[in-house]
């Protein structure tokens, strides 16, 4: 047997071994939190709840949806000296995916946890940062905040055994694998080239890749065929390269297009085999609530205008008004407003179902949407874990090699406190894409989930289920878009030719920013990022503001 196969049989030997008492799961406490799928669910009932007759309310814009790109709308708005909106939102907080929540004190993610160092690509996030005071031009240079900045050790990855430094599998890897490994950073080197990949997306890409001699078709292959017809079967390559998608789309190298594959390293930081020189290392954003902290910031200007426990029921476009229906889940009523226009923050799914006489594009773009689905589970820890093995220092961002999970996180990490004590550890779990696992996602019990947690981290860590004092978990049965070829194939957004905009900020300043494709009707104005095929930061603020300038 090879090492690592010895090593992976001693164990599973060790867990066989110390499986937990009954009595010592039985302390854990916990339960389901977060978004709530029974209130999405009412949209699918029969009979939908009717607008009674009672007062209908008029405001100049209406909001519907508020995640990142909802927020981002109204903070533009704002910014614009726009004022009479409002926004609504199906659960007791705004922030979609990216909330926050606390537990034994702890504040810790709910979901998005991170956002990197966005690069000139994203001038409107830069802006976004420096309003929060997180990006400061000191001495000629841009700097950022070093209590946002993450702190070292960042990550590190559980193989062979023993902790390494970094998520790419290097300790103790053959020739043949290193090759591969640099076959592979010539491939994204030679995609990074085309200029057509950036974080928001440029609307242009399709005719950079072409211009390189990328063809559309090739990009939208399945990334695993690609994989294939490159040679690169190395299964060290293979799990890290389907970790990194599951990790960001939500599916792995079988599920997601090449170009979203490719696009994972040729936006970001390229892809570096061992022994090659390193560029600098990107620098990623993170704080104990995850990017709850971002969502935290834009909401808590809008006060009363941000009304939350609200359904959007109905949305229909008249020649002098977009009429819309919300249920107020708290009193079980229906209220309709009328506005001037409405900006349609939802997902596709959503958006296909609730506004009537629906455009062809958003059909088409629903049509060819597919979802994943995601369970995040937060534990509680009364004292730092033990590691099974040797090697890398405990990390921000921790990840076993091999197992069906994403890892975990440390929420007290960014903190300054001089020894390690108790914590949250924050795991992810991408369940997939399509129906079959959304569904097997909300009929699981808040006891499996737990369970299988725990038992994906005690691969490495025997003891957390003697350490785990509470576990909550939050489920999102249509947690993002997943970048299918399909989808980029069939999904082109509209080409807007409108001029730069430009944006009233504080202190009298203004800053332009190249106009972005957003999908509109006469007044309907469409920002998710579902448009874009998959949901990260960057593209839903970007998405949002753009959709308040329009």
């Amino acid at each position: 047997m090879k090492r690592r196969e010895v090593l992976g049989a001693a164990a599973l030997t060790t867990l066989a071994g110390c499986r937990p008492e009954p009595d010592q799961l039985a302390k854990i406490t916990g339960g389901f939190v977060g978004s709530s799928p029974e209130a999405g669910h009412i949209l699918r009932e029969a009979k939908l709840p009717q607008y009674d007759g009672n007062p209908v309310r008029k405001v100049n814009t209406l909001i519907a949806g508020g995640g990142v790109a909802g927020l981002s709308a109204a903070r533009a708005l704002r910014m614009q000296g726009m004022e009479d909106f409002v926004l609504f939102d199906l659960e007791s907080e705004a922030g979609g995916n990216a909330r926050g929540g606390f537990l034994a004190g702890m504040a810790h993610p709910l979901g998005a946890h991170y956002l990197p160092v966005p690069g000139d690509d994203a001038p409107e996030v830069q802006d976004f940062l420096e309003e929060l005071g997180l990006r400061k031009r000191i001495s000629g240079r841009w700097e950022y905040d070093e209590k946002a900045l993450c702190h070292s050790p960042q990550e590190r990855l559980f193989f062979n055994g023993a902790w390494q430094d970094g998520l790419l599998p290097t300790q103790g890897i053959s020739a043949a694998t290193q090759a591969q490994y640099q076959r592979f950073a010539k491939l994204v080197a030679q995609w990074q080239s085309t200029g057509a990949f950036s974080m928001p997306l440029r609307e242009n890409f399709r005719q950079k890749l072409a211009v390189a001699g990328i063809e559309s078709a090739q990009a939208a292959t399945v990334f695993i065929a690609y994989l294939d017809a490159q040679g690169l079967t190395d299964p060290q390559l293979r799990w890290y390269l389907d970790y990194c998608c599951r990790d960001d789309y939500g599916a792995g190298i079988n599920t997601v297009s090449t170009f979203a594959g490719m696009h994972y390293f040729a936006a970001r930081h390229g892809f570096h085999a061992p022994g090659d020189p390193l560029s600098e290392k990107e620098g990623v954003l993170t704080w104990p609530q995850g990017n709850g902290f971002l969502t935290q910031a834009m909401a808590a200007p809008l006060k009363d205008r941000l009304q939350t426990q609200q359904i959007v029921l109905r949305i229909e476009e008249g020649k002098s008004e977009v009429l819309v229906d919300a249920l107020d889940l708290p009193t079980r009523r229906v209220q309709r407003y009328a506005a001037q226009r409405c900006i349609v923050a939802l997902p596709l799914h959503v958006a296909s179902r609730v506004v009537q006489s629906a455009p062809d594009f958003l059909k088409a773009a629903a049509a060819n949407a597919v979802q994943s689905s995601w369970w995040v589970a937060n534990i509680h820890i009364d004292a730092p874990l033990h590691d099974n093995g040797q090697g890398a220092f405990p990390s921000w961002d921790n990840v076993i090699y091999g197992s069906k999970g994403l890892g975990y996180v440390d929420a007290m990490h960014q903190s300054t406190r001089t020894a390690p004590g108790a914590t949250v550890l924050t795991y992810y779990h991408a369940e997939g894409a399509g129906k079959a696992a959304r569904q097997s996602l909300l009929q699981s019990t808040w006891a499996q989930l737990r369970d299988r947690a725990l038992a994906e981290i005690a691969q490495a860590h025997p003891d957390i289920t003697r350490r785990a004092q509470q576990i909550t978990i939050t489920r999102y049965g249509h947690a993002m878009a997943v970048p299918t070829p399909q989808f980029f194939m069939e999904n082109n957004g509209q080409t807007s030719q409108s001029p730069a905009y430009s944006l009233r900020k504080a202190l009298s300043k203004s800053k332009q920013y190249s106009a972005r494709s957003t999908p509109t009707t006469t007044r309907l104005r469409f920002a998710h990022s579902d448009w874009s095929g998959y949901s990260v930061f960057e593209e839903a603020f970007t998405r949002g503001l753009h959709a308040a300038l329009t």
